[in-house]
C-alpha cells in the first residue's frame, strides 16, 4: 500500500497557477470570479481570459496567477464556490 500524499507536495511554490471556472454569462459572473481571486493573489488584467461557450449561455473564466503557498491556493477555491451562476471548476 503507498505512502498517503498530502496535496500542498504536489505543486512547488513559488508557482504560475491557473484557474477556470465555468457558469452562466454575464458580466457578474466573470467579475465575481475575478474578485474571489484577486482577494487572495494579484490579478493582472492580461491575465484573464473569458470565452463564451457556442450559443453564448454559459462562459469559461481562466486566471493565471502566482501562487506562493497551498493555503492561498484553497482560500482562492473556496472564494470562487460562493460566486452566484457557478457551474464547475476545473
Amino acid at each position: 500500500m503507498s505512502e498517503p500524499v498530502n496535496p500542498g507536495d504536489l505543486l512547488d511554490f513559488p508557482c504560475q497557477y491557473t484557474f477556470k471556472a465555468v457558469g452562466v454569462s454575464g458580466v457578474n459572473f466573470s467579475a465575481g470570479i475575478s474578485a474571489a481571486v484577486s482577494r487572495h493573489a494579484a490579478v493582472h488584467q492580461d491575465a484573464i481570459h473569458i470565452r463564451p461557450s457556442g450559443k453564448g449561455n454559459y462562459q469559461s473564466v481562466s486566471i493565471m496567477v502566482r501562487l506562493e503557498n497551498y493555503q492561498q491556493l484553497t482560500d482562492i477555491y473556496a472564494g470562487m464556490k460562493e460566486v452566484p451562476g457557478l457551474k464547475m471548476l476545473l
